[in-house]
């Protein structure tokens, strides 16, 4: 299994990809970064030795000291002190490359950073590899501790540390949770040292990855490094249905490619007209359906238009045009003066003045009711011996319910029996 962009070799393995041909790793292009400075032949002055390393496959970067004599340059695994023992990690930017990395993260240069030890041999891979095979066991049973001590939280990832002496849970939550006991719970059942760090939605959905709507991996978990807030005011402003399934991404918040081209969208609508909602003309008072902000147009139609469905195409010059004789106290007949020909609008059919359902308009149709099924009405049953008459001690005239009178005989009004003589 490869992507369709990976070169692959005889064996069938992909090129283009360290997954070892599979690519539910996490992605090929998952946080990484391309040191064109690298196979350059020219000695930097001012390098101070500080490279960029990335750990679980871009998830996590930091920045290290690169001593000459580890010889260790961009592609290579290293090994690196953490303050809490060894990673392992890969550089992915040296040169002049990291120090605007560094500005751009607002990181100083004459922060004390830790060193890289080594290159990472044989035996290192296989222990990063271990720790990355007990992190899926340990999510599952860190969820049914978190769960098991009601804590209103979310283990959403686990990072273990390449010596297996520490492990770093990341983990979402509404509010302050106070998870001392569950802390207890996970050194006494993992023998690591236990790291809660609490992640906003869109950085656990940057740590898990995954594809977005558009059928490309996730920008938070690819490229995207800042996430700025998004409101529906973007929304909006590009003319896009308030609807929050399609506008939400996998993390339940909007998507942040709402921000993209929302610069190019307010700048063609500082051209368009204020307060142009409402028309008015003698015809009648002509309303705003949408706009096409990128062809500088305008929809109108009459609410008591007797076809329904008919637009007016207007230019934004002609809105204005309409709008300044209304401030001056002047009335149009109508907008259709102020459209745009057909022949200039094209074979465009969002542009088409015509009827939305045809020349011929259907008859609106008509509502059948439902006919009540009239309940058949029961008789006066007597209630029986030892039961309560439905119908209550009172009749329908209101007064006391009179008993029926019945003869000398038996209860059932049979006339006695005579004695035999």
């Amino acid at each position: 299994m490869s992507c369709a962009s990976c070169r692959t070799s005889q064996d069938g393995k992909p090129l283009g990809c360290n997954g070892n041909g599979g690519c539910a790793t996490g992605g090929c292009n998952r946080m990484n970064t391309y040191d064109w400075l690298t196979n350059v032949e020219l000695k930097d002055p001012k390098d101070k030795n500080i490279v960029e390393v990335s750990f679980k496959n871009g998830s996590r970067k930091a920045f290290f000291f690169n001593p000459p004599y580890t010889r260790s340059s961009t592609g290579d695994m290293v090994v690196v002190e953490t303050g809490n023992g060894l990673d392992v990690g890969k550089v992915t930017l040296s040169g002049e490359l990291v120090r605007l990395q560094m500005k751009k993260k607002r990181v100083p240069e004459d922060a004390d950073f830790h060193k890289i030890v080594r290159r990472a041999n044989n035996r290192d891979l296989e222990r990063m590899d271990q720790a990355r095979d007990r992190e899926l066991p340990t999510l599952i049973q860190a969820r049914v501790i978190a769960r098991s001590l009601k804590l209103e939280m979310k283990i959403g990832d686990i990072e273990y540390q390449s010596d297996l002496r520490k492990a770093t849970f990341y983990y979402t939550a509404e509010g302050r949770v106070d998870f001392r006991e569950l802390i207890k719970h996970f050194a006494r059942d993992f023998r690591v040292k236990v790291e809660m760090r609490q992640i906003g939605a869109r950085q656990e959905s940057a740590r898990i990855g995954g594809l977005g709507s558009c059928g490309r991996e996730l920008c938070c978990s690819t490229w995207l490094s800042n996430f700025k807030s998004v409101s529906t005011a973007a929304a909006r402003y590009q003319n896009l249905a308030i609807n929050q399934a399609k506008l939400s991404g996998q993390c339940g918040r909007l998507k942040c490619c709402l921000n993209y081209e929302l610069d190019t969208y307010m700048d063609a609508l500082e051209d368009f007209p204020k307060n142009a909602d409402v028309l008015q003309t003698e015809a009648g008072a002509a309303h705003l359906i949408k706009t096409n902000i990128f062809k500088r147009l305008m929809f109108y139609a009459y609410r008591n238009d007797k076809v329904k469905g008919r637009l007016y195409v207007l230019p934004i010059e002609q809105v204005q045009k309409v709008l300044d004789m209304n401030a001056e106290g002047k009335i149009p007949q109508e907008i259709g003066h102020f459209q745009l020909e057909l022949a200039e609008m094209g074979d465009d059919p969002e542009m088409e003045t015509d009827d939305l359902t045809g020349v011929i308009e259907l008859p609106p149709e008509e509502k059948r009711r439902k006919k009540r099924r009239k309940r058949p009405q029961r008789k006066n049953r007597k209630p029986q011996q030892g039961q309560r008459d439905s119908r209550g001690p009172k009749s329908k005239g209101g007064g006391q319910r009179k008993p029926k009178k019945r003869g000398p005989g038996n209860q059932k009004g049979r006339p006695p029996k005579k004695d035999k003589q």
